[in-house]
Formats: C-alpha cells, structure tokens, sequence
C-alpha cells in the first residue's frame, strides 16, 4: 500500500502543509473511542465460521484467501472488483506467464480452481488428514488410488493441496495419452498444470521441485466395477518409482476415499465404448437411464489422507534400472496406499451421511 500527502487551504485560503500519519502509528485513540455519556460498543461478532476450518486431526481445512476473483461482496467488494477487471486486462492483452508445460497458475488459481471448489466443498465435504507429510518447498511424487469412474478424484486431489496444505501447493499429475488426444481437455489439462505420464516430463518436473501426482493403476483403476471397490489395482511397471530415484525425491502415500461411490459402475458397453475409442464407457443406477440427469455425482463423503513418506535418497540415481529393486518399491508403496484406504474407510463410515 502506498501513503500520500497533499495539501490543504488554510483559512484564507494559503495552502499548508497536511499532516502525514504513519502507517504503524494509525489513527489516534480520541478517534474511536465512543463518547463518554454512551455505552461502549457492542463486541465484534464471531468470525470464526469464516476462518480457517480444520480437519477433526487438526490440520487446516481452507488455509489463506481462497474467494479467487469472485470474493464474497462486502467491505471488499471495490478490491474484488478491480482485481477482477485488471485480470480481464491481462487474459485479453496476453500479459500472463506460463511455464515450459504450459502451466497457467493464474488461472487456475482464479478461475479453474473456483469452479471446482464449490463440490470439493459442500458436495463432497471433502475433509484431508495428514497434508503435513507433503513437502512444502521440493520436489516429491504423491501416490494415489484411482477411482470413481470418471476421475473426478484427480481435481479434488488438486484442491486438497492448493487450499488444505500449509504452502498451497500445486500438484502436477501425470495423466494417460487419451487426456492429450482430447482437444479442449488435452489444453485444459496443461493449462492447469498437468503433463503426460512420461519419464521425461516426471523427471523434469520433479528435478524442478515440483509437486508430481501419479495414478498408478491408471483406467484399471478408475474403470473397475463397484463390486471391486477400494481394492486397489496392479500398479502397473513401477515407472513412478525409478523417476522418483532418479530425482532422489520422497514418495507420499495418498489414499483417497469416496470417489468408489459417485458413480457405481454396474455395466460396461463394452461395443460402444470400442467404437468411440474409450477404455470403457459405464453403467450406473443413474446413466444412461435419467439421461443427462445421470452424470450428476452422488453426494458420498469423501477423506483424503497423506502418508509417511517414503525415502528414495538413500539410493543411488543408477538404481533406477535395477528391476528388482523398482518392483519391491513399488509394491511396499502399493501395500501402504491399501492400508490406508482401509483405514481412511472404517474413520469416515457411511458413504452417504447423514442419508444412512
């Protein structure tokens, strides 16, 4: 913030000096305090609601600012709105930075982001546990289930370390080649951060510091059928795990519970998803029989919860071709993600509170 003075006319008009108040003095005493023949002023009411939320783990649940352009009106409303036009200003002047991946932090953050929260939120409730164990300022690779049908649980994991973690970390998850063929969601999908699961691109984001998510068991996973719920896939050659060597980063851990039951899948059409080229395309209580109706995410509540990490420093970079090695990796990180995902179930309950 910036401080001025100017001056003012004195009473005939000659122009005197205005007094400059600093910023860490304020206001003098004399200016707020009620007269003395009225009552004190009510006390200020309770904001905590508008506060920080935490987990019943203690950790924080929406830390810092995260009302994006759109705010929440009030006293700010003027600031809201200015910042709103001169991001305006910026998309249509092309004045915004992107990385070498074509990350737009921007708008994500302002825009993206926004759109989503409201289901990660209040449709979702979704609640973390253990965001701590994620680092705050370097590299690392997060681990996770994969599920729902529809991978609706990569963008929650994405709130949950944007606005859960201490640092607002951003996750750039590493996502399968059909996302890419996909015009508007292979663009969008960069846009917001993420890369293609390559050894290339995980070596060199994670080299960087950043923040890498993996979904090991890939449409395995997120395609497998209700009856298979919270049982986790094979996790595929262990790819994750040598870049993880390679780049001497830690691997956390991340069970995600709740997306089995958004869209339980009963069915496949399995000819029609060949000739549309999908890796299946799903029956559920819902979809296709309400029609668009159908695509409507069932409210379950969700846990999302950050494990220990495991240390890949201790090994040399060279380590990373030795396949016994990245096999008896992987399948420690696979056994810690199932008992996780045991655990985070019988801590949250019913899917479907307080429904059931």
């Amino acid at each position: 913030m910036s401080e001025t003075a100017g001056r003012t006319g004195g009473p005939h008009g000659e122009p005197h000096e205005a007094q400059v108040i600093p910023i860490s003095r304020g206001r003098s005493r004399s200016d707020h305090e009620p007269p003395r023949d009225q009552p004190d002023r009510e006390p200020p009411r309770d904001r905590s609601d508008h506060g920080p939320r935490r987990d019943p783990g203690g950790g924080p649940y929406a830390s810092g600012d995260d009302r994006g352009l759109w705010g929440d009106g009030g006293d700010d409303g003027d600031r809201r709105l200015a910042e709103l036009l001169a991001f305006l200003r910026r998309r249509l002047t092309g004045q915004y930075e992107v990385d070498e991946f074509g990350f737009d932090a921007e708008l994500t953050d302002k825009v993206l982001l926004e759109l989503i929260r409201p289901l990660y939120r209040h449709w979702f409730r979704v609640e973390t546990v253990g965001a701590e164990n994620v680092p705050g300022d370097s590299g690392a690779l997060v681990v996770a289930n994969h599920s729902g049908t529809i991978p609706v649980d990569a963008l929650m994991l994405q709130v949950a370390l944007h606005d859960d973690h201490p640092d607002r970390r951003a996750i750039r998850l590493l996502g399968a080649d059909l996302v890419y063929r996909l015009p508007l969601l292979g663009h969008l999908s960069r846009k917001t951060g993420h890369t293609l699961a390559c050894r290339e691109d995980a070596d060199r984001l994670l080299r960087k510091g950043e923040l890498v998510g993996v979904f090991p068991e890939g449409f395995k996973g997120v395609g497998k059928p209700f009856s298979e719920r919270y049982r986790l896939q094979r996790f595929g050659r262990g790819g994750f795990v040598a870049s993880a060597i390679r780049a001497g980063v830690p691997i956390v851990p991340c069970a995600i519970v709740g997306a089995e039951e958004i869209y339980p899948k009963i069915g496949d059409l399995r000819f029609l998803a060949r000739a549309l080229g999908l890796p299946y395309l799903p029956i559920t209580p819902l979809f296709p029989w309400f029609g668009p109706l159908g695509l409507v995410p069932l409210p379950s509540k969700w846990l999302i919860g950050f494990g220990e990490p495991i240390r890949t420093d201790e090994y040399a970079p060279g380590d990373a071709d030795d396949p016994m090695l990245v096999f008896n990796l992987t399948d420690q990180v696979r056994e810690v993600v199932q008992q996780q995902l045991n655990e985070l179930r019988l801590r949250r309950g019913h899917a479907f509170p307080p429904f059931l």
